[in-house]
């Protein structure tokens, strides 16, 4: 019988599991959305997407704006707009920082 307890306690109480859920739970749904009815093709690329490895396509609206609702970490995530293969600011985001290539990353904090 002890030897059935031990692997009871030691499967009743997986303290890693617990924390990975909750982990998973302090993600942030956060919207993006750009504004050009003419466009073909709308992504967005940051440091959550490993940039341009792994874009993420926004989806047309009836207005013409195009948007997506992205799961992200808490903290400062710098991003752009890809629209038809062009590199585009975020009309809507004041917080900006320089990336390098002579223009600005646009930066949204997530709490």
């Amino acid at each position: 019988m002890e030897p059935e307890r031990r692997k009871k306690e030691t499967f009743s109480s997986p303290p890693s599991r617990s924390t990975s859920t909750s982990t998973a739970a302090k993600k942030s749904k956060e919207s993006f959305t750009y504004f050009d009815p003419a466009a073909e093709n709308v992504m967005v690329v940051g440091d959550f997407t490993d940039w341009d490895h792994n874009p993420i396509a926004l989806k047309k609206q009836k207005d013409g704006s195009w948007k997506a609702t992205i799961p992200l970490d808490p903290g400062e995530h710098e991003y752009r707009f890809l629209v038809d293969g062009r590199w585009q600011d975020d009309s809507q985001c004041s917080a900006r920082k320089p990336n390098g290539f002579g223009q600005q990353n646009c930066v949204r904090y997530v709490k």
